[in-house]
């Protein structure tokens, strides 16, 4: 739901602040964003660094404003850098910070560590402007501007936050425009090709939306090629590293899984030995890049890995791909974002073929425990008939069991259940189903083989190989594990006063 939400958000982001004057599009950012007191120190030259932060995804959404406002000021002397919220706190701190605005970026603007960075840089004296998700949070009365995402008025706080991504990189554009557009010297860009950027912002929310009407295709690679592969990998080039770095995080929290991240050509922390499923962003590539894109996708499959391949409509000399998902063509600095949608309708297709692979399984228990609350006590009155337990369960298990050997053995289930869950659990439903006589149970697991003891070792087998399986798409699981306490950087900007100094020696 929130990946289908996105496009409605990115356009209530523009509403209002990409107009139509006559037959072009401009950018407005007012002066609650952009204060009059930070236009003036951008405009006669007081500020020289603009640092954009934020942590996790936001951080991410915090590197296409870098591009984009890099690519503004190019020629001009502002520099401008996307970090961590903590780096500049722990290692970019200077006792005089005047000369540099500061772009705080947080969907609750409740980020401890986002927050207290703000905190140390403003006591420095450098501007800050917010963007961030919700009105009345810690970060907006802190900050001498504020962009609100959406309408300010969404009070989505999740940790798997899709659509809010995409406000953010919506405000990130737009407060690039605003920020360029009191620079001296900015925008070497000629007229007509920002405006064919503008309209392609402009045109974005609707490009998104043609996304989405993909899914089925999207959903039908995620289950074919996901669940059999136990690496993966993401790669992208340009603005699509951006893509690739957002997805990296989305994907991993769907699918819980580690996943490496790399530059398309330069693929160092990849693991081609592997045999990764490899996720190519080559959306909106042109002319020789995308050309040396096709070659890396073909050493990938050279290598038996799998490449998935987001590109634009009529892209071509991608036939090495195992897939290839297409978005509509934009421009070529926007497409990244339909590149992330599809990365994330995909971990979410992924996840939900991941987690279907314990449906037999899930079955199976259920056979067991609803058996085992039916059985008959035996002839003395006491305990389980587990004989007779066994004499049923053969038979409501076998098509379950035949089912999930079967994907054993095409190698659906080698990418996401551990070796030793599968072995154990297929030997127990040998003998759970009459495969094997029970006499042999014993010198296979060290346990006397009675029927007891195997329903009893089938049941936490099956326990076991479903946890394993299992995919808690609405409700993020390793979250739960995570205790986050956020930075307590302390201002040491007063040890640098020369009077503090004389004192202290």
């Amino acid at each position: 739901q929130q990946v289908t939400h996105s496009p409605h958000s990115f356009r209530t982001h523009l509403r209002g602040r990409l107009l139509e004057t006559g037959d072009s599009l401009e950018v407005r950012i007012g002066p609650d964003s952009l204060p009059a007191v930070v236009e003036d120190r951008l405009a006669d030259g007081s500020i020289a660094s603009v640092l954009v932060i934020g942590q996790g995804t936001a951080a991410v959404a915090g590197q296409s404003l870098a591009q984009f406002l890099f690519g503004l000021l190019a020629d001009t002397e502002v520099r401008v850098e996307a970090l961590p919220a903590t780096e500049l706190s722990g290692f970019r701190m200077r006792a005089d910070m005047s000369d540099t605005l500061v772009v705080a970026i947080s969907q609750s603007g409740t980020t401890t560590d986002t927050n207290r960075t703000v905190d140390l840089v403003r006591s420095r004296g450098a501007a800050v402007v917010a963007i961030v998700n919700r009105r009345g949070s810690d970060l907006t009365d802190k900050a001498d501007g504020v962009l609100y995402t959406a309408d300010g008025r969404d009070v989505e706080m999740s940790v798997a936050s899709t659509k809010a991504f995409y406000s953010q990189v919506a405000a990130g554009m737009l407060l690039s425009y605003g920020i360029a557009a009191v620079v001296p010297g900015a925008n070497h860009f000629s007229e007509e090709s920002e405006q064919a950027v503008l309209r392609a912002m402009h045109a974005l929310p609707g490009d998104m939306e043609r996304t989405l009407t993909t899914r089925p295709a999207i959903a039908a690679a995620a289950r074919q090629l996901a669940p059999s592969r136990r690496y993966w990998a993401l790669v992208g080039n340009g603005v699509n590293q951006i893509a690739a770095r957002e997805l990296r995080i989305k994907l991993s929290e769907l699918c819980y899984k580690s996943i490496a991240c790399d530059a398309t050509e330069d693929k160092k922390h990849i693991d081609l030995s592997s045999e990764p499923l490899i996720f190519v962003c080559a959306a909106g590539l042109v002319g020789s890049t995308a050309d040396d894109v096709a070659k890396e996708v073909a050493i990938f499959a050279a290598h038996k890995a799998t490449p998935v391949v987001v590109a634009s409509e009529g892209a071509r000399g991608f036939d090495a791909a195992a897939a290839v998902l297409e978005v509509p063509d934009t421009h070529e600095r926007l497409g990244f974002v339909l590149a992330t949608m599809v990365g994330h309708l995909f971990g979410y297709e992924a996840a939900l073929a991941i987690d279907s692979q314990a449906q037999p399984l899930r079955e199976a228990r259920a056979a067991i425990d609803e058996l085992v609350g039916d059985v008959v006590l035996g002839e003395d009155g006491h305990g389980l008939d587990a004989s007779a337990l066994m004499a049923k369960l053969g038979p409501v298990l076998r098509p379950m069991a035949t089912r999930w050997i079967e994907g054993m053995r095409t190698g659906a289930y080698n990418g996401h259940l551990e070796a030793g869950t599968a072995v154990q659990l297929a030997a127990e439903f040998r003998y759970a189903t009459g495969i094997s006589p029970l006499d042999g149970y014993e010198l296979e697991f060290g346990r006397r083989g009675t029927p007891a003891v195997v329903i009893d070792d089938l049941g936490d087998s099956l326990s076991a190989a479903i946890d394993e399986l299992t995919r808690p798409v609405d409700a993020i699981k390793h979250q739960a594990k995570t205790v986050t306490v956020g930075i307590s950087r302390s201002d040491e900007a007063i040890l640098n006063v020369p009077l503090v100094e004389a004192a202290l020696h």
